[in-house]
C-alpha cells in the first residue's frame, strides 16, 4: 500500500540523479500542455528552477498563465512518485539565467560539460523560470 512520503524524503527523491520532470502548463484554451524538463529544487526546497525558450509553447504559456504542475517519477516497481503544484515566475536576467543553466546542465550533463551546456541555454531568448511550490503529493511504495 501507498504511504505518503515525509519533506526530506520527497525533496531527495527529486533531487536524485537525472530524473526529469514532466511540467503540465495551461494553454490559452485551458487545455493542458506536457513536455519533460530538466531542472533543479532551490536550496531551501521551497522553489524549483528550470529554463524554457520564450516563444515554445511553455514559455507562451508560461507568459499568460503562470500556473504549473510538475510530476517527477520512479517508473520501477514498487513506483513512487511526487508532484508540485505551483506558480512560475520568470527572468531574462543574463546572469541570473546563466548561471541557473550552468548549475542544471552540471545536474543532467554531469560539471565537465555543465558551462557549456549553461552557455547554450543561458541565451537571450531563453527564460529562467522559477516555480514557488504551493501544493505536493509525493507517494513512495505505490505497489506495496
Amino acid at each position: 500500500m501507498a504511504r505518503n512520503m515525509s519533506q526530506e524524503e520527497w525533496r531527495a527523491f527529486v533531487s536524485e540523479g537525472t530524473r526529469t520532470g514532466k511540467l503540465s502548463t495551461v494553454r490559452a484554451d485551458g487545455s493542458p500542455h506536457i513536455a519533460p524538463i530538466w531542472f533543479l529544487l532551490g536550496e531551501d526546497g521551497e522553489e524549483f528552477f528550470f529554463n524554457t525558450g520564450k516563444g515554445t509553447v511553455k514559455g507562451r504559456n508560461l507568459a499568460r498563465d503562470g500556473r504549473v504542475a510538475l510530476c517527477v517519477d520512479d517508473d520501477r516497481p514498487p513506483y513512487a512518485y511526487v508532484v508540485l503544484q505551483g506558480r512560475a515566475e520568470m527572468s531574462e536576467d543574463p546572469g541570473e539565467l546563466r548561471a541557473w543553466a550552468t548549475r542544471i546542465a552540471a545536474r543532467y550533463m554531469g560539471e565537465e560539460r555543465a558551462a557549456e551546456f549553461g552557455a547554450r541555454n543561458g541565451v537571450p531568448g531563453e527564460l529562467l523560470v522559477r516555480v514557488r511550490i504551493e501544493k505536493v503529493l509525493a507517494e513512495a511504495g505505490v505497489a506495496d
